[in-house]
C-alpha cells in the first residue's frame, strides 16, 4: 500500500494501523476456503460453518477497508481532534486526568480515541468549558482544564 503524506496521523498511529491491518489480513487468510472445501457436500453443520466463516470474512474485509481508509485519508477531519492532542479534564468526582488523543486504540490506558464519545465531545473546546458525553452508564460530565495540540 502506498501512502502519501502523513494525513494528520502520528508515526505511532500509522505504525499501529499498519500492524492492525496486517493482523486482520492474517485472520482473513485463515478463513479462506481450503482446496476442495466448496466442492464437498456436507451436513447442515458443515454448511453452517462455511456460512459463519464467510460472514466473519466479510466483517474482517470491512474492518480492513475502514483502517485502510484511515491510512489513506487521515484519522480525523474537522469533526475530530488531531492525533497526539493532549487534554486534561476534571471529572464530576473531582479527579483530574490527562489523556492523549489517538486515532487507533492501543494498550495505553491514558489514551482516548478521537472518534469516541469523549473524544468527540472535546472538539472545539477550550480550558474552562464543560462537556457532556455518553458512557455505557449514561451521560457523564467533565470540565476541560487544558487542550494542547500536537507538535
Amino acid at each position: 500500500m502506498v501512502i502519501s503524506g502523513d494525513k494528520g496521523l502520528s508515526s505511532a498511529a500509522r505504525s499501529q494501523l499498519e500492524k492492525e491491518i496486517a493482523n486482520l489480513r492474517a485472520q482473513r487468510a485463515a478463513l479462506a476456503p481450503q482446496p476442495g472445501e466448496q466442492e464437498r457436500t456436507g451436513d447442515a453443520a458443515d454448511q453452517a460453518d462455511v456460512i459463519d466463516r464467510a460472514e466473519s470474512a466479510a466483517r474482517l474485509d470491512r474492518q480492513i477497508a475502514d483502517l485502510a481508509a484511515k491510512m489513506e485519508h487521515g484519522g480525523y477531519g474537522n469533526a475530530q481532534l488531531p492525533d497526539g492532542t493532549t487534554v486534561t479534564l476534571r471529572f464530576s468526582d473531582g479527579d483530574e486526568e490527562t489523556f492523549q488523543v489517538v486515532t487507533v486504540p492501543g494498550e495505553d490506558a491514558d489514551a482516548i480515541t478521537s472518534d469516541s464519545p469523549l473524544g468527540l465531545a472535546l472538539v472545539g473546546r477550550k480550558a474552562g468549558d464543560e462537556i457532556t458525553y455518553r458512557t455505557p452508564r449514561g451521560d457523564a460530565k467533565a470540565t476541560v482544564l487544558k487542550v494542547t495540540p500536537p507538535k
